[in-house]
């Protein structure tokens, strides 16, 4: 039990919190419903551009992100989450490390819609991946740009934090690719401006 605690005390707190949202209501909804069934889970908050559009649902670009479709969808996600996320909130402290989270992961959803809207070809979308790929872009910067605030991070280790958001989306169901790519950039930017000075 000691051993435990211990874990639980030394992680950074901000991500712990983070995928505890995450896990606490994919276990609410789950025994509520099915969260692989699209239809749920737009009932439930998920992304839908129409709906945001034109009903002026916008929350649904925040809600979304602590939504998963199935138990792997989550797995993935909080796995990557926490190997990433502890690295980030080390090296810019928790407030900027939320930032760079919850606004990439709205910058991808817009991203996500915007492109919809281009194409008319229109589905629900949800999941943590666009904000967690958000933290990859930010850590992407620093290693490139302040080494120095994140000395235990190699290339390869950063490859390996990379690929593993890059599986998820891969054996996800419904891979909102544009979401990944918009919260990528977003965190890359974001990494770059709240870090000046630093």
């Amino acid at each position: 039990m000691s051993e435990v605690r211990a874990f639980f005390r030394n992680r950074k707190k901000v991500t712990l919190l983070l995928a505890a949202a995450n896990v606490a209501v994919f276990l609410l909804l789950s025994l509520q419903g099915d969260t692989e069934d699209a239809f749920f889970m737009l009932d439930h908050g998920a992304v839908y551009a129409p709906l945001v559009l034109e009903k002026g649902e916008s929350y649904r670009i925040f809600t979304s992100m602590f939504l998963h479709f199935g138990i792997q969808h989550l797995f993935y996600n909080m796995l990557a989450l926490v190997f990433l996320g502890e690295c980030l909130e080390g090296a810019v402290g928790s407030v900027r490390y939320l930032v760079i989270y919850l606004a990439g992961g709205i910058a991808g959803n817009l991203l996500s819609i915007a492109i919809e809207l281009s194409t008319q070809e229109f589905a629900v979308s949800a999941g943590a991946s666009g904000a967690i790929f958000s933290v990859t872009g930010a850590l992407i910067y620093l290693v490139l740009r302040k080494k120095e605030r994140v000395p235990g991070l190699s290339g390869q280790r950063l490859i390996l934090m990379a690929a593993l958001t890059i599986l998820q989306g891969m054996t996800a169901v419904g891979i909102d690719n544009e979401a990944h790519l918009g919260g990528l950039a977003a965190g890359f930017v974001l990494g770059w401006l709240l870090t000046l000075g630093m």
